[in-house]
């Protein structure tokens, strides 16, 4: 397990490691064809700070070598916002005094059509809060048969599961599950997160091994930048990053960098702030480290900011995405987890893409590509 290998790497020596990249390591790493961690290191430093269009240069080579011109498009659903946890943070804490709503089935059904409405998405993520006891596995189980017979791939955001309930989820058409490890800081990490199942570390971190067990196709991560320096938390991603692709390699992997906004429970201020030329950093850092990864901006981002960075290391991005459950249909004005910072629509979004040289591409995995691919590897082996 993943924890395992977080307890041999001291936060507070990654930290003082990447100050003390010189702009001699980050040369070094600009010239190698595959980074390590330390490579990464240099990447995101200090030192790296007047590199940052020969970084731009080399991320958008390697997007392009391996994605193209494409951009992978999909939309959020939240199905509640009911919440057992006491994440300091987010708007959706459970001392937060505000309206509960758990969907119904037919109030999903048309939280789904009226997706379809607004563009042709195929790539949905559904979102819960974390009540295991109103909104489990069952729960979610049945949303996604429901959404089968509208999207082709889905995905999950919930609270981390045992692996056996990945499994199961799975035969109900689960394709991804993102998780965001918020902060790898153990020592601070139950200031952010006191009570709830959340408060527990280890059960969370490694959530990504059952993941990869249960045989999940795709894996997201993230750490959210507001709680600790976010250097030394990328850093801590990318160890874990390299450790999954180690041992769950027939998996897909996705990174995220999601900047703190105000949720409604306002009395959190964020520790660190990562300025938009640092987000750009860390972007074009992750790409020269793993010319594979998906990398995704949500709406969090600024419309500016996203088409800026379209063309130079982002694979995925989200489109007039609703933060608040039932918010496309049934409950448009509930309230959110965070606030949109892009509100362009769909459309607008396709359009502003397309006017970047970019292909936007909503419809990216189906099942029955994994079908055909082991239909030809069984042929190859037969003859």
């Amino acid at each position: 397990m993943f924890s395992d290998e977080l307890e041999k790497i001291s936060w507070e020596e990654t930290t003082k490691a990447i100050y003390s990249k010189t702009e001699a390591d980050v040369i070094r790493a600009l010239g190698k064809s595959r980074c390590d961690v330390d490579d990464f290191m240099a990447l995101i430093s200090p030192a790296a700070e007047k590199f940052l269009e020969p970084m731009a240069r080399l991320s958008k080579k390697y997007t392009e070598e391996r994605f193209g011109r494409t951009m992978s498009m999909f939309i959020p659903l939240y199905i509640t916002n009911s919440c057992t946890n006491s994440c300091v943070y987010c708007g959706f804490h459970i001392s937060n005094p505000m309206a509960r709503t758990i969907l119904t089935p037919e109030e999903i059904e048309n939280e789904y059509k009226a997706i379809k409405k607004l563009g042709p998405f195929e790539n949905l993520l559904i979102v819960t809060g974390e009540n295991p006891a109103k909104a489990g596995v069952p729960y979610i189980a049945k949303a996604l048969d429901l959404a089968k017979p509208y999207f082709s791939n889905l995905k999950i955001e919930v609270m981390p599961l045992k692996t056996e309930e990945y499994a199961e989820l799975v035969h109900h058409g689960l394709n991804g599950v993102i998780c965001f490890q918020e902060t790898y800081n153990k020592a601070r990490y139950n200031v952010y997160h006191p009570r709830g199942m959340k408060s527990k570390f280890e059960w969370r971190v490694n959530g990504f091994d059952r993941m990869g067990q249960a045989g999940v196709h795709s894996i997201g991560m993230g750490v959210l930048i507001g709680l600790e320096d976010w250097r030394t938390d990328v850093t801590m991603m990318a160890y874990h990053l390299r450790y999954l692709q180690k041992h769950y390699w027939k998996t897909k992997y996705s990174v995220n960098f999601p900047r703190m906004r105000p949720a409604e429970n306002e009395g959190f201020q964020p520790n660190v702030i990562m300025s938009d030329k640092e987000l750009a950093q860390v972007t074009f850092a992750m790409r020269i480290f793993d010319h594979d990864v998906d990398i995704s901006y949500s709406t969090r981002e600024p419309a500016n900011i996203r088409d800026h960075m379209a063309s130079l290391g982002v694979t995925t991005m989200s489109a007039e995405s609703k933060t608040e459950p039932g918010g496309y249909y049934t409950y448009p004005q509930a309230l959110e987890q965070f606030h949109v910072s892009d509100e362009r629509t769909a459309v607008e979004i396709e359009k502003a893409l397309k006017a970047l040289g970019r292909e936007p591409v909503w419809k990216d995995w189906d099942a029955s590509f994994d079908h055909v691919a082991q239909s030809h590897a069984t042929a190859a082996t037969a003859r």
